[in-house]
């Protein structure tokens, strides 16, 4: 993997561009404005791509390589390759072969000088997204290893730093005593949860945003799923990396898995989304055809056994853009979250985006009820109609009819996964919770809202990533924010599952004199009891009291750290991932460069008592 990234710095180098532009086809200045400006300089809510600040602590190869095999590939198909190694130099502001490329040491490996530990049979564990089959994010204390008392007390354990990114890992899996986690570069790690020593490392096809699941083989041995950015699912030996196996689940060009399976025994459950609603901003691009979908897979070998799409029937056209390239429907309702598994019942449980394109379907912005055995929908709850929108939405000079019904559309998905709780009478609820609000379903009545708190104020906000739940508590971070109204903010809040009532609430933290700071909290809360984890925009990770959101302890990881991989590293923004907690350590990502104006940065950091 290190090999293949120090050869392609190793070629580009060696072949630079040494010729002055004479053509403004081949001027960096030109071509970011004619083709990346319209997305890379938006400053309003609807800035969801890395700015000229975080493009330029990249280096030119990879920017290159995102180009060319990343999730731009398809953005940049038609630039040449004399154009994108322009372009990359351009965005980076620096020229290739300038900046030599991070390489592991081999002491940076167990066994080669740093010790592993001797006991890696504990049976404490966070598999998966939602560390329970029905998503609760809430670690037991025999599991925790920690309690409200302790947590002042944690310290700063180690430090792991992922080469070449500029965006923090997945959600940290510890099973066994390694953690597994993977990164938007397309690496994935097997790491020693104690001192952050390298098991192995493995390279996918395509970015990695899933967390992984682990299971066993019929012999009992542990095997890693997870999937990636171009729809691939994998298969791979936990003890020592090898790849078993590996499924294309979704023919779609623009098809992501970005959320992690979930596993019942030999079956696992895969959600796919897309990232097709930002390419309507090529109009050479006919979109949009895109059909999220629900697949189940046999474990053991990658076969699919169904698959359930959440639109039935294929896109037709229904127009054209304003370039004349046809334009298709339906489209969309993409499942962005890890399903939750009620084995009671036999149903899966999640939630699905907005469509990207007219006509709506009844199976957007909903909780849908998936069969386990059979895939076939048992039911749909949309809370949101008609809600149509694409990144044309916030373009009016690309925009129209067939495009964008509406440019004020909500874009409210649900990216969170549903829990399942119990109350103390014995009934069951859905607790679902999107951009815009958090639901309380009866599962026993085809998913009917019991009741419905309001936390979003505009599509950037609500509840991005994913809640907590202690008991009969919901715990949900409100990222809102607002490019025009910077003072808007979101923060913290407490619920009561029962009634949807609000028990407390808290503010985030201030920016003060902070860079690129977004007042409130984005990544996923993660619950233990009595505290509460809690990742901020600017790079805080905070652990709060349970009973009322006072802080108990808060870290600043937004800036350089020392690495146990002798790899450069700094902290940014935290979001997406939240925290995983288990046998006494806390482990979290910092930095995020997926949306403009936050904090890039490369780190896995671990704390614990000592």
């Amino acid at each position: 993997m290190r090999f293949q990234k120090l050869m392609l710095w190793t070629l580009t180098a060696s072949i630079g561009l040494t010729a002055k532009p004479l053509l403004a086809e081949e001027d960096g200045a030109y071509l970011y404005k004619v083709y990346c400006a319209i997305c890379h300089e938006a400053t309003d809510s609807e800035a969801r791509a890395p700015g000229q600040a975080v493009l330029r602590q990249m280096t030119p190869e990879h920017i290159l390589q995102v180009l060319e095999s990343g999730v731009m590939k398809t953005q940049a198909a038609e630039r040449s390759r004399v154009q994108r190694r322009i372009l990359a130099e351009y965005l980076s502001e620096k020229k290739f072969g300038s900046v030599p490329p991070d390489i592991i040491p081999r002491s940076a490996y167990c066994g080669n000088g740093v010790a592993a530990p001797r006991n890696t049979s504990t049976t404490a564990e966070w598999n998966g997204w939602g560390v329970t089959i029905t998503n609760t994010r809430f670690q037991a204390s025999s599991a925790a290893g920690l309690s409200a008392a302790d947590v002042p007390r944690l310290r700063l354990k180690w430090a792991f730093g992922f080469p070449g990114a500029t965006t923090g890992g997945t959600q940290p899996v510890v099973v066994g005593g390694r953690l597994y986690v993977g990164n938007a570069e397309g690496d994935v790690f097997a790491l020693d949860a104690k001192t952050g020593c390298i098991h192995w490392n493995f390279q996918a096809d395509a970015g990695v945003r899933s967390a992984m699941v682990i299971g066993k083989t019929g012999d009992g041995k542990p095997v890693a799923y997870f999937g990636d950015q171009s729809a691939n699912m994998y298969a791979v030996d936990a003890q020592n990396g090898k790849l078993l196996w590996k499924t294309k689940i979704d023919q779609n060009s623009r098809a992501a898995i970005t959320a992690a399976a979930a596993l019942d025994g030999s079956r696992l459950y895969v959600p796919v989304s897309s990232r097709e609603e930002s390419q309507v901003d090529d109009l050479k691009y006919p979109c949009c055809t895109f059909r999220g979908s629900m697949v189940a897979m046999d474990a053991s070998n990658g076969r699919v056994l169904w698959k359930t799409y959440t639109i039935e029937g294929e896109a037709d056209q229904v127009g054209k853009n304003s370039i004349g390239t046809q334009f298709s429907g339906p489209s969309g309702a993409a499942i962005w979250n890890t399903p939750t598994i009620d084995l009671k019942r036999r149903l899966l449980y999640s939630g699905t985006g907005n469509n990207y394109s007219v006509p709506a379907t009844n199976t957007s912005d909903a909780v849908v009820a998936f069969d386990m055995d059979s895939g076939k929908i048992r039911w749909v709850n949309q809370v949101t109609a008609n809600d149509i929108w694409n990144r044309s939405c916030g373009r009016p000079n690309i925009r129209n009819s067939f495009t964008c019904p509406d440019a004020d559309a909500p874009d409210v998905d649900f990216a969170s996964s549903p829990i399942l709780a119990n109350l103390k009478d014995g009934r069951q609820i859905i607790v679902a919770a999107n951009k815009s609000a958090i639901y309380g379903l009866d599962p026993d009545r085809d998913g009917r809202i019991l009741w419905q708190a309001q936390v979003g104020k505009n599509r950037n906000g609500g509840v991005m990533w994913g809640a907590a739940l202690d008991g009969e508590t919901l715990f949900a971070a409100n990222q809102s924010f607002d490019a025009k109204s910077p003072d808007a903010s979101g923060g913290i809040g407490a619920f009561d599952i029962a009634s949807g009532k609000t028990i407390w609430s808290i503010s985030p933290p201030p920016c003060e004199n902070r860079n690129s700071c977004r007042p409130s909290h984005a990544a996923a809360v993660t619950a233990i009891p009595g505290v509460l984890f809690a990742g901020t925009w600017d790079g805080r990770l905070q652990a709060l009291s349970t009973r009322d959101g006072k802080i108990l302890w808060e870290y600043d990881t937004s800036k350089e750290f020392q690495t146990v991989n002798g790899v450069k590293a700094n902290g940014g923004s935290m979001s997406n991932a939240g925290a995983t907690v288990v046998g006494g350590m806390v482990f979290t990502n910092s930095g995020y460069s997926h949306h403009g104006g936050i904090t890039p940065g490369n780190l896995l950091l671990a704390f614990s008592l000592e």
